[in-house]
């Protein structure tokens, strides 16, 4: 996994809503609870797996970050979180009847290799989301109102990237073995007041986090004029739209 270390509460206070707005189809391609166990891989702060508690699953969170885990714990206090990450999870073969993991493949390492070990621990069902459409904009116009040159983000070797479109995250999913393989997008968009933004950003959360907590302190006050002039700008009744669209996929295990 790609480090996310220490944002929990930062994360919390920002992108987990809008990670959130995948729930309704997540389920959808799940199938009714009916009492059915469910793993939520990648659970963060516990948001996702709460509401599926919520609607009747037996579900258990696995989360590397403490921090996350944290904010979980205080948040959603009767949700078991187990820290684990991909692509080894501590759990037996088809251990779960149902596998997600929201917005993760697009984080790790190895997609393949994870998007296996996903399937391995599922007895029925898996479904996994990614990005395809985010905020990148957002930062970028930022930057180019601070004058500063953001840093590329990490890129996967050849051999274990897939293409970031609906086709790629369904071509990538069969690839590691999944079966009745089925990818739809969802698009919505997430009104976000400044503050939560910035506060992703102040607390290094994702790429734009952590190249604002790489600048020095002439950078960052650069930064956030710029930040708060694009608010400025683009905000209507205090939040700001940002359009988004995720990939949302389903299988079987292989």
């Amino acid at each position: 996994m790609k480090p996310w270390a220490g944002v929990g509460e930062a994360y919390a206070s920002s992108y987990a809503a809008l990670c959130a707005g995948t729930t309704d189809a997540l389920a959808a391609e799940l199938g009714p609870a009916s009492g059915r166990s469910l793993l939520d891989v990648g659970s963060g702060t516990g948001m996702v797996a709460a509401r599926f508690a919520a609607d009747g699953w037996d579900v258990t969170g696995c989360e590397p970050e403490a921090t996350m885990r944290a904010v979980a714990a205080r948040e959603h206090p009767r949700l078991a979180v187990i820290a684990g990450s991909l692509p080894d999870l501590p759990f037996d073969e088809a251990a779960f009847d149902a596998v997600i993991a929201n917005f993760v493949l697009n984080h790790v390492h190895d997609p393949r290799q994870s998007a296996r070990e996903l399937a391995r621990v599922s007895a029925e069902r898996v479904a996994a989301t990614i990005w395809l459409v985010s905020p990148s904009w957002l930062w970028h116009e930022v930057c180019a109102r601070a004058g500063l040159e953001p840093v590329a983000g990490e890129r996967l070797a050849p051999d274990k990237d897939f293409e970031r479109t609906a086709e790629g995250f369904a071509g990538m999913l069969r690839d590691a073995g999944w079966r009745d393989v089925l990818v739809s997008e969802l698009s919505w968009t997430w009104h976000a007041e400044p503050a939560a933004l910035w506060a992703s950003a102040e607390g290094g959360v994702a790429s734009a986090g952590a190249f604002y907590l790489s600048l020095d302190e002439a950078g960052r006050d650069d930064f956030r004029r710029a930040f708060d002039d694009v608010c400025a700008d683009r905000s209507v009744d205090g939040a700001l739209a940002l359009p988004h669209t995720a990939a949302i996929a389903s299988g079987r295990r292989g």
